[in-house]
């Protein structure tokens, strides 16, 4: 017979991933910035609505942090319909794809990350699957194999990613809806930032707001993971708020610049430029240099520094621009990077 100690087990405490989970919107209303994007979403769910129909599938393009999961299940919200979520690497075998197709819902939103992964087995069972709401089953081997249709409910795929490139065009043609992210502008990373302190209960000074908001590349994942750290200088420092000087200082810890770039940021600048002679210089080899992987490099660095005019793409490699010198207080060479293949490209 069990006996009771009297000793109160305590509920965990969630972690700092759990916690951030409530930054994120839950309806298009909460969802700041992108906005004539979410103008036609909302224009596109309340027509579907209104018809008693499944959105159209919805194909979402952008670099890493812009908000592609949170804008599948703000569209989930909207509908009021479930959300599943998977990713594209976790789909291994057609059955896996099929499992999750056949216990959807009417209506249900399902969200595959990083589409551009697909394996070619699996996303020919996901055409049918989109057009005809039905799955290509084949049932047996050899003479006595035969092919199946099994019916499932409608439902809105949502396919996110970041190299929109590299999906097969069978596959973009399938979509109805394209959503292309932007970096977010700095009036709206503020708003962000002012929204997140209030969720976390954290004061923030509007000039700190704004210091923090021009810091975050242009990323709504980045300024919350920088409000997150800012939080923690204030509180060390004993300060009940935010302050500028608080973020001035923590950046500085975090070798974060004006621009918002890192220090691993400014290290493939500086190499291009003291290894290289400013480009051009190939991804791969760039990658070693800097120590990641080309994937990381493409989808995460660059294109931030080629938005921000710092970087440029040739067919002949990477090339930094006269603003990245000016930003590392550099003189550029007197013929620029002419001399390195940026205007001979014209002359092949």
């Amino acid at each position: 017979m069990s006996k009771n100690t009297g000793i109160a087990h305590p509920e965990p405490i969630p972690g700092e991933d759990e916690r951030d989970l409530s930054l994120r919107p839950r309806h298009l209303a909460e969802f700041l910035g992108q906005q004539a994007m979410k103008d036609n979403l909302s224009v596109f769910i309340s027509a579907a609505k209104e018809r008693g129909e499944s959105l159209d599938h919805l194909f979402l393009i952008g670099p890493p942090g812009l908000g592609k999961t949170t804008l599948a299940q703000v569209v989930a919200n909207e509908l009021e319909s479930g959300f599943v979520q998977t990713s594209a690497p976790a789909l291994d075998k057609p059955k896996d794809l099929a499992g999750l197709l056949t216990n959807l819902k009417k209506g249900d939103v399902f969200f595959i990350d990083e589409i551009h992964r697909l394996k070619p087995a699996i996303e020919e069972l996901l055409y049918i699957a989109m057009e005809d709401y039905e799955l290509d089953w084949i049932v047996g081997q050899g003479p006595m194999a035969r092919t199946l249709r099994i019916p499932i409910q409608p439902f809105t795929l949502v396919g996110a990613t970041t190299k929109a490139g590299i999906v097969s065009g069978p596959l973009i043609s399938r979509f109805g809806i394209t959503c292309r992210f932007s970096f977010y502008e700095q009036g709206d990373m503020e708003a962000i930032v002012r929204r997140s302190a209030g969720l976390l209960n954290i004061k923030i000074n509007a000039d700190a707001a704004a210091l923090l908001a021009k810091s975050s590349r242009g990323t709504p994942r980045v300024v919350n993971r920088l409000l997150r750290r800012m939080r923690d200088f204030a509180q060390f420092s004993g300060s009940n708020a935010i302050t500028l000087p608080v973020v001035q200082d923590g950046l500085a810890r975090l070798e974060i610049d004006a621009l918002g770039l890192e220090k691993q940021d400014r290290d493939i600048l500086k190499i291009i430029i003291e290894r290289y002679r400013g480009g051009p210089v190939g991804a791969e080899t760039l990658a070693i240099s800097i120590g990641e992987s080309v994937e990381t490099l493409e989808d995460y660095y660059e294109p931030y520094l080629i938005q921000g005019g710092l970087l440029q793409r040739s067919p002949r490699g990477r090339m930094v621009t006269s603003l990245a010198y000016g930003h590392l207080g550099l003189t550029p060479p007197a013929s620029g990077n002419a001399e390195y293949g940026a205007t001979s490209l014209f002359n092949e």
